[in-house]
């Protein structure tokens, strides 16, 4: 694995806000991770490991106006990035519902949707999982997974 233009959780989410005709935030953070995969891994690991809450680059959106949030992240290391953990202990999700979709290598979903809800105390949903390398190489047909979850998951 190396370099990829377009990151493999930014294609879904992208389907994501192109099916629900919804706004698209990106969780970026101050420092930026390597490019490559291998080194991108071990940074991601070092962090679960020291338990850090990277600090996020930019504003984050107003999540009052938000009653329902598709949440999408790579796993790293069986877990969320800590990014992600760093933007869900900022914001106040009381009353709102998250649908979680990752894209992984092997590895699944995890605990991850446990792990959202008790960070969160939202209503976290089924969530969707999909290979990274689906996601990159055969959008045809990730999009039509991510059409039917999107459906079901909103009771469509």
């Amino acid at each position: 694995m190396g370099y990829i233009e377009k990151g493999n959780t930014r294609i879904l989410a992208e389907m994501v806000a192109d099916i629900t005709k919804g706004d698209l935030f990106e969780i970026k953070t101050v420092k930026s991770y390597p490019k490559e995969y291998r080194p991108a891994t071990e940074v991601a690991k070092q962090e679960k490991e020291n338990n850090e809450r990277p600090e996020i680059n930019g504003p984050l959106p107003d999540m009052s106006q938000y009653d329902v949030i598709f949440l999408g992240y790579p796993i790293w290391w069986s877990d969320l990035p800590m990014g992600v953990y760093t933007f869900l202990e900022k914001e106040n999700f009381a009353g709102k519902t998250i649908i979680p979709f990752c894209t992984h290598e092997g590895s699944g979903i995890g605990n991850t949707e446990r792990f959202i809800a008790e960070t969160t105390k939202a209503k976290v949903l089924s969530g969707l999982e999909m290979r990274g390398k689906k996601a990159q190489t055969q959008q045809a047909e990730a999009r039509k997974d991510m059409e039917k979850w999107v459906n079901e998951s909103l009771g469509n």
